[in-house]
């Protein structure tokens, strides 16, 4: 499994719905694991991001797809990025 960090921002419409269904976070999360993907952990944020999730999915590919499903919604725009392990990077870099 491949590790990634997703930053969420939601849209006017994504806000609305969380603050009338607060719920409605678990519930994404729920579909989101469909595409064969495991949420770690999740943070709520202030600033310029709502939300941060470590989520494990086998590739890039299945990591991609579940990302372009969430956007395709239009609730929310998402910055996914692959996260290593430092301990893996230093042995890679050790080599």
């Amino acid at each position: 499994m491949a590790t990634f960090l997703m930053l969420s921002t939601l849209g006017p419409d994504g806000a609305a719905t969380l603050q009338r269904n607060p719920q409605r976070l678990k519930e994404v999360n729920a579909e989101v694991e469909t595409f064969g993907v495991r949420i770690v952990d999740q943070w709520a944020l202030l600033g310029q991001y709502d939300f941060c999730t470590i989520i494990d999915a086998p590739d890039d590919r299945t990591m991609a797809r579940m990302a372009v499903a969430l956007g395709a919604r239009g609730t929310m725009k998402t910055l996914t990025m692959a996260a290593i392990d430092v301990e893996d990077f230093l042995e890679d870099l050790e080599g």
